[in-house]
């Protein structure tokens, strides 16, 4: 049974908020529509320009700015175009990533960094931007990165992504102490499952059943109850909770 949809709250109200990899119909969709709900200014980024210029149409009211989050000038220009549309940056969520299921004796090496390169330098150059955007503001702020449970569980054929969502949780829990003392929180949500068409086409149904029969409510999430999580980790409300990687699961072992 899946939850009734919540209401927005105005936990983010006059808030500017950037998503990057929004323009699809999973996390990063889910979290820029609640984040309009409950009050932001919102800027999406996507490398796909026409899905980008689609998700914009569809939600309204966003900026959208084309971002290859592998491209530092790309980055830059990402968080230099949100200050110019709405004079500064206040929230940055990290969504970009890359999966896919190659075993490791057969994985090239542009396989493995080509995962690394968005899914976990991608996460720090957005990083590292919006940290010097909040120091140039004076300070204050708040960065939502989007892990894995897979950073913590073993998964066959997944070494890469789970290298690289292990990978932003450090990053998570280290660069929250470097930003600590400008205000700046910085934490990540760690799904186990959570279902979209894009994630229908690239993982076959018998491991979809099998991660499903996994979980405690026997469904996978919906988009928007990861996002909820992340929105709130936005939010004021989690304004003690710093280098925290949320479960965002049902999931027993």
């Amino acid at each position: 049974m899946i939850p009734v949809y919540p209401p927005g709250h105005d936990l983010l109200q006059g808030k500017v908020v950037v998503v990057t990899a929004a323009a699809g119909t999973g996390i990063g969709s889910a979290v820029a529509k609640r984040c309009l709900e409950e009050g932001a200014h919102v800027v999406i980024s996507d490398w796909h320009e026409r899905r980008l210029k689609e998700k914009a149409a569809e939600l309204g009211a966003v900026h959208a700015i084309p971002c290859d989050v592998t491209q530092e000038d790309q980055v830059q220009a990402l968080i230099d175009g949100a200050v110019d549309h709405f004079g500064r940056v206040d929230v940055m969520v990290n969504n970009a990533g890359l999966g896919g299921t190659k075993s490791v004796i057969d994985m090239t090496d542009e396989e493995w960094s080509r995962v690394l390169d968005i899914t976990l330098n991608g996460t720090f150059r957005c990083t590292r931007a919006a940290l010097k955007q909040f120091v140039a503001q004076g300070g204050g702020g708040a960065i939502v990165n989007n892990a894995s449970v897979i950073g913590w569980r073993a998964q066959a054929g997944q070494a890469h992504y789970a290298a690289a969502k292990a990978g932003v949780m450090a990053l998570t829990r280290c660069s929250a102490l470097d930003a600590a003392e400008h205000g700046v929180r910085i934490n990540a949500v760690a799904p186990s499952l959570a279902m979209h068409p894009f994630l229908a086409k690239v993982t076959s149904d018998e491991l979809l059943e099998d991660l499903t029969k996994r979980e405690a409510f026997g469904r996978a999430a919906e988009p928007w109850e990861v996002a909820n999580v992340m929105v709130f980790l936005a939010s004021d409300y989690a304004s003690y909770l710093t280098g925290e990687v949320v479960s965002v699961s049902s999931q027993h072992p």
